[in-house]
């Protein structure tokens, strides 16, 4: 309204300015002449009202961050869990041991699906009303307390180094540290070198804490950090990993690695619990989503074996388990390496396409999801041949499937690598519902 006045006369001392509208202002009664509200009060009260809703903002988000570090408090027990591979399956292995042992947990995994896992072992999907948010840890640091939790096991969400370090001081205040290992994965943003990397995960490390850690190659980089913030650092080595016998692998229904459940267990054994108890819970957990499975298919006459590798994304691990695939099946006729690109994890991709030059060669390279370009681009670079790459770019999970069996031969091992994401898990579905058995390495 202030915009549409006239001032028609010099006001008097003392006084505020009359206003007449336009006569577009009021057709009513035909523009004529009426006071308005003061143009100075348009002018003062913005900063005003913005100033009042700052404060109440200041207000709440105090209030907010008394509340959480009373749930803080109220947990004894709080292990934050990092790292480059291993991550959502520690969590989980953790969890289920501290369970096992009858301490009330909860646990949330942020990898293939964010899961909320509560002390009856149940799951509920973490619902997001939009992109993943490092604050959502609110609200389970919440619904654990609610729920009597007298540990809490959650898995670092954050990539960024800074948000690592917030999550960390202002949102977890974690009793116990777990950084699984440090790898060339998101060189973007930790990057730019794997050294990077290990600095960037130590940002999460506890304050007057224990650092636990199945990392050998940047321990020195983890035990300067843990130092720094006055922790105590663990670290398994060569001799834990293999106290874990095969005959106790073979009691998981999915694929684990040693490693993991070594480190698993020695967090579990400085919160009380002794090792065989630690280990029975673990062996019951139920797998995350994206964990490595094996499924075999008997397809009109054709044997194809695939493996679930997508969740392994960093070059190192991937290139490990592609040749422990190639081992495990040395009878098959055909080998298939599918590699899910995404276009917004592009530096992944080249990282991939570098490698994988150097692993023993496939008879076909078969490029789903986005971008699969720079993939491509980087693997000829290194002298992987162009004529054993297949472009499956804009095909439908369906059509993924009828192309891996139109170059499986009679039999064939493909193996799933790259992204879990978009199609990696759908294609895990596909896969698994028309599998006859599931076994492991």
């Amino acid at each position: 309204m202030c915009g549409q006045t006239n001032p028609v006369r010099s006001p008097k001392p003392g006084r505020l300015p009359t206003f007449r509208l336009l006569p577009w202002g009021n057709p009513a009664n035909g523009g004529g002449r009426r006071k308005a509200a003061p143009a100075v009060l348009c002018v003062t009260m913005g900063p005003v009202i913005l100033a009042v809703i700052s404060v109440v903002l200041v207000i709440l988000g105090t209030v907010e961050f008394v509340l959480h570090r009373r749930n803080l408090r109220a947990i004894p027990i709080r292990i934050h869990v990092n790292g480059t591979r291993g991550k959502s399956s520690v969590t989980r292995l953790i969890a289920a041991g501290l369970r096992e042992a009858g301490i009330v947990t909860c646990a949330k995994t942020t990898g293939t699906l964010a899961r909320m896992i509560m002390p009856d072992g149940q799951e509920y999907p973490v619902f997001r009303p939009s992109k993943p948010n490092v604050i959502e840890q609110v609200r389970i640091v919440a619904t654990a307390r609610k729920a009597g939790a007298q540990a809490l096991v959650l898995e670092c969400m954050a990539v960024h180094p800074m948000l690592q370090s917030l999550s960390e001081f202002r949102l977890i205040n974690a009793t116990h540290g777990v950084i699984t290992n440090a790898r060339a994965d998101h060189l973007d943003v930790m990057g730019p070198t794997e050294t990077d990397v290990a600095w960037a995960l130590c940002g999460m490390t506890p304050v007057k804490g224990a650092l636990f850690t199945a990392e050998r190659r940047h321990l020195g980089i983890l035990e300067q950090a843990a130092r720094d913030r006055g922790s105590t650092v663990s670290a398994i080595s060569g001799d834990d990993v293999d106290a874990v016998t095969d005959s106790e692998m073979a009691g998981f229904s999915y694929v684990e690695h040693k490693e993991n459940v070594a480190l698993a267990l020695r967090v579990c054994e400085s919160a009380g619990v002794d090792r065989a108890t630690g280990l029975r819970g673990m062996q019951k957990t139920r797998p995350d989503p994206g964990a490595m499975t094996v499924h075999e298919l008997q397809f009109f006459g054709r044997r194809i074996v695939f493996i679930n590798a997508f969740a392994a994304n960093d070059p190192e691990s991937t290139g490990r388990l592609w040749r422990m695939a190639l081992e495990r099946y040395p009878e098959v006729e055909t080998r298939i390496a599918v590699f899910n690109c995404r276009a917004d994890r592009a530096d992944r991709s080249r990282q991939l396409g570098e490698a994988c030059a150097q692993w023993p060669e496939a008879d076909h390279y078969l490029l789903i999801g986005s971008g699969t370009y720079v993939f491509a681009r980087e693997a000829i670079r290194h002298g992987l041949p162009d004529l054993k790459m297949v472009f499956g770019e804009d095909q439908r999970v369906d059509e993924i499937f009828e192309t891996v069996v139109g170059l499986s031969g009679q039999s064939s091992v493909v193996m799933g690598m790259g992204n879990i994401g978009n199609q990696g898990l759908d294609i895990v579905q596909y896969f698994r519902n028309r599998s006859s058995f599931v076994e492991s390495f």
